[in-house]
């Protein structure tokens, strides 16, 4: 073997200028040659790895590809998984989020798995706070599918106009299957205006309600209480006060009225112009409004007996002036609107002729009303 071969597998370093025996003399272009030929060496690390990655990829590739594979794609349950559990997705939780709770909570294999199912499907806009059913051990596909917003948890209660806090207070109970005396007890801690002293009629908004299985009577009753306060302000109920000189609470207490005593919304403007004629009288004109009656008794019924009507309770409008204490109903928007605005005309009356049909009439001459009474008695007893 020649020295330059030696050289070459040796990688001797160009920068050795020591003198070499036989070489001092011709060394132009065979030492210039031989230099370059050195220079090859540096290519020996890099080319040796290439050789054992093309022998993991080559010769030993399938084991390089599972590796691979298993660094790149997550853990991830195969199936629909099996047992029941309620996740809650929180308000304003990120899929990210989302994906860590499911994984701590055992639905999916991994966080990761969960969110490429989401991306994959496109649906990271559309995960709903709420409560849903769902199984542990899932596919993430599966699971994603699982979170659509309709499947979310929820019993829809719809509390109709005019029904009084009792009244609610049942049917709550009811489509909840939570204890009664649990709402009443609810009912009696909520944050309410001053001038309500912690009565809760007339604050329970009428509404359709979205209540899932967590939600506790007070905070079921509280969101009614919300809703008034947003219905309120939407129909600028303080400033409506202000200019009909009363407080917000007893322009709230006549809506109450008027939705008790109206037998649909047509007649609503009319019966609050009523009220308002009355009350505006010199001097005042009591109600006599035999639904307020019926609420100092916790009865039900469009007319007060004689006997009823002596009743001493403060909500009694035959035997005490000006309006009652508070509320006696929950009124909905159309009362509350025709209190705001009541209809013109100097009525001093108005009886349900025909409450079958619907049909009432006003007058400001009491001749007129007891011929309306009379009519009114005819058609009750008739029914």
């Amino acid at each position: 073997m020649n020295d330059l071969d030696m050289d070459f597998l040796l990688g001797t370093d160009d920068g050795d200028d020591r003198p070499r025996r036989g070489r001092s003399s011709g060394r132009g272009k065979r030492g210039r040659r031989r230099r370059r030929r050195r220079n090859r060496g540096g290519f020996l690390a890099p080319m040796l790895a290439i050789i054992i990655l093309a022998g993991i990829f080559g010769g030993g590739g399938y084991y390089g590809y599972h590796w691979l594979r298993d660094a790149m794609v997550p853990d991830d349950f195969t199936g629909q998984g099996s047992g029941e559990i309620v996740v809650e997705v929180r308000q304003g939780a990120s899929a990210a989020e989302i994906a860590d709770l499911l994984e701590k909570q055992g639905v999916v294999a991994s966080a990761r798995a969960f969110t490429n199912a989401v991306d994959a499907a496109g649906k990271s806009a559309s995960l709903q706070p709420g409560e849903y059913k769902m199984r542990k051990r899932m596919a993430a596909k599966d699971a994603v599918v699982l979170l659509d917003p309709a499947k979310r948890l929820l019993a829809k209660v719809t509390i109709r106009e005019g029904l009084r806090v009792s009244q609610i207070i049942k049917e709550l109970a009811a489509q909840t299957k939570l204890p009664e005396k649990d709402f009443q007890t609810a009912a009696k801690g909520l944050e309410l205006p001053r001038a309500a002293k912690g009565r809760l009629e007339g604050y329970a908004f009428p509404a359709t309600y979205e209540i899932t299985p967590k939600m506790t009577p007070s905070e079921i009753l509280s969101a009614m209480v919300d809703r008034y306060n947003t219905a309120s302000e939407q129909a600028r109920m303080a400033e409506g006060a202000k200019d009909l000189k009363l407080t917000q609470h007893q322009l709230l207490t006549i809506a109450s009225i008027v939705q008790a005593e109206a037998g649909n919304a047509a007649d609503m403007p009319k019966i609050a112009r009523v009220i308002y004629n009355r009350l505006n009288q010199k001097p005042p004109m009591k109600l006599q409004m035999d639904s307020t009656v019926m609420y100092a008794l916790n009865k039900y019924g469009i007319m007060a007996t004689m006997a009823e009507t002596e009743s001493e309770s403060p909500y009694n409008t035959y035997r005490h002036l000006g309006l009652p204490p508070g509320p006696i109903s929950n009124p909905g928007d159309h009362a509350i609107e025709a209190t705001l605005n009541p209809a013109d005309g100097p009525w001093l009356y108005f009886v349900a002729t025909d409450p079958k049909r619907g049909i009432t009439k006003y007058t400001a001459s009491y001749d007129e009303f007891l011929q309306f009474k009379a009519e009114f008695e005819r058609n009750y007893k008739g029914g």
